[in-house]
């Protein structure tokens, strides 16, 4: 155990508080790629005076950030479309739900939450930014060329402002929420697979209530955006990119293309831009985000990170059983 720690420490790899390797990694997952003997990484055993239950700890995490999404949204719609007040109440509700989730964390796991630690945060968060940017401008891009997409013209700048400051409170919420409690909890309760799976489809699910939402919306949601945000978090093991990932898709969509964001136009975007045709190749009503294109998109981005992951050693097994008493939390193997 002290050659594992050394290395990683030497190495800057952030760890986990409760075992001192790799943070965010547990149970049964080796590190073959490091250099230094497999590690079998902390299985979950609860840091001492951590609040028991990780359903308790979900439900509780997940009701704290939900409850300042809620505040935030209330407040965006009680100015009325106002672009400056968007652009600041979004950021704002950013910033404390942000605060909110290292909180409720601190307190019910006793730990300092590393996934959004501010080492390495901004580059993680302008590397997701550049990503989802790009990412959906190649999408929209392909629709384009199939005849989905034109643009009319420009559209407005202010607009732009405020669709920046509302999907910040969204990007940043929704992957506190999908990603930073229920996915992070799950994974460490049944491992990656189940969690990516749960986490996807509830992520899909809570798009079914949005305008022009249809099964077939909810499941690309969940493909391209709920399994490949958890995939970007496992491959990192940090909040950081799936958040800007998240942002910089959202905004491409909405301030600078100018289509609907799963379902939903506020304001106009830099561009004025329309889609039409087919659905499969649009998305329709609901926008690019229900189109095969970003479908496609989204499935060779997971997989991606799904591979980085394995690499990494970052893909959790799922657990079998709690440690026995007097069992240790982390082992090298030879």
């Amino acid at each position: 155990m002290p050659q594992a720690v050394t290395w990683l420490k030497r190495n800057a790899v952030r760890v986990c508080p409760s075992c001192e390797l790799p943070a965010g990694v547990h149970r049964g997952v080796t590190t073959p790629d490091l250099g230094i003997p497999s590690v079998v990484v902390c299985r979950g055993a609860p840091v001492a005076g951590h609040l028991e239950g990780a359903e308790m700890r979900l439900l509780i995490q997940f009701l704290a950030v939900a409850a300042v999404a809620a505040a935030g949204s209330a407040g965006i719609a009680a100015v009325q479309g106002d672009p400056w007040q968007t652009l600041g109440l979004g950021v704002a509700t950013a910033v404390i739900a942000m605060l909110a989730y290292v909180g409720v964390v601190r307190v019910t796991e006793r730990r300092t939450p590393v996934e959004v630690g501010l080492r390495g945060a901004v580059p993680s968060l302008v590397r997701g930014l550049l990503i989802g940017t790009a990412l959906f401008s190649t999408v929209i891009g392909a629709i384009a060329a199939l005849g989905g997409y034109r643009v009319n013209g420009t559209g407005s700048a202010t607009g732009a402002a405020a669709l920046f400051g509302f999907m910040t409170a969204a990007a940043v919420t929704e992957e506190l929420l999908f990603r930073g409690v229920l996915f992070r909890i799950v994974d460490g309760r049944i491992g990656t697979w189940g969690a990516l799976a749960l986490s996807a489809v509830l992520f899909g699910l809570s798009h079914l209530t949005n305008p022009h939402a249809s099964l077939w919306a909810a499941t690309a949601i969940a493909i391209e955006a709920g399994v490949m945000l958890a995939a970007a978090y496992t491959a990192t093991r940090t909040l950081w990119v799936p958040i800007g990932l998240h942002l910089g898709w959202n905004f491409a969509e909405s301030g600078i293309f100018g289509t609907e964001v799963s379902g939903r136009r506020h304001w106009a975007g830099l561009l004025d831009g329309a889609t039409s045709g087919s659905s499969l190749v649009s998305g329709g009503q609901f926008g690019p985000e229900a189109s095969l294109p970003a479908v496609v998109a989204g499935t060779l981005l997971t997989i991606g990170f799904l591979v980085l992951a394995h690499r990494r050693g970052h893909l959790v097994s799922r657990r079998r059983r709690h440690p026995a008493p007097g069992e240790p939390v982390a082992t090298l193997t030879p």
